[in-house]
């Protein structure tokens, strides 16, 4: 029987998979193509990638301490440091979930004005899965709009490659 534990870490497995896949796709492109950017998104492909990646640290921050520094936008980071990042966070995410099933994850967030989240752990963990959601098909959007291949990123593509 499948419990809700093996499903989030089901969830974060394809989170990682999905961003390693695009990372791959980018791989292949130059630099025009990668600061190819349309209206509706959060910048050009580059930007977009690295905010991603960006917003994973500083949520997998947040798990770990209360107050965070400030965020730096980075641009558009080469792929190669991006792919590096990722696999500290594939680390990183694993700990975080057995934190989580030991219950010693505790967390919270100050949102200032809009106030404290205590405990935020639900919170930050549901805010990556979406927010890696969101980007990588701003991405894949830009790719297509750009006429340039999209790689298939969805679910039913990662249980295939991962679980067959």
């Amino acid at each position: 029987m499948t419990g809700p534990s093996e499903v989030l870490r089901d969830g974060f497995a394809h989170h990682l998979w999905a961003t390693r896949r695009l990372l791959d796709a980018l791989d292949a492109l130059g630099e025009e193509e990668l600061d190819a950017e349309i209206p509706g998104t959060y910048g050009s492909i580059a930007r977009t990638i690295t905010h991603l990646i960006d917003a994973d640290d500083r949520y997998l921050q947040r798990l770990a301490v209360a107050d965070v520094p400030p965020y730096v936008d980075h641009g558009g980071q080469p792929v190669a440091v991006l792919r590096e990042r990722l696999a500290e966070h594939e680390e990183r995410w694993a700990a975080m979930l057995g934190a989580l099933e030991e219950g010693t994850l505790l967390s919270r967030v100050d949102r200032g004005e809009d106030g404290i989240v205590d405990p935020a752990e639900s919170l930050l963990l549901l805010q990556a899965l979406h927010h890696g959601d969101d980007h990588r098909t701003q991405v894949c959007s830009t790719l297509g709009a750009s006429g340039l291949d999209v790689p298939e990123l969805d679910v039913w593509s990662f249980w295939a490659a991962e679980r067959a």
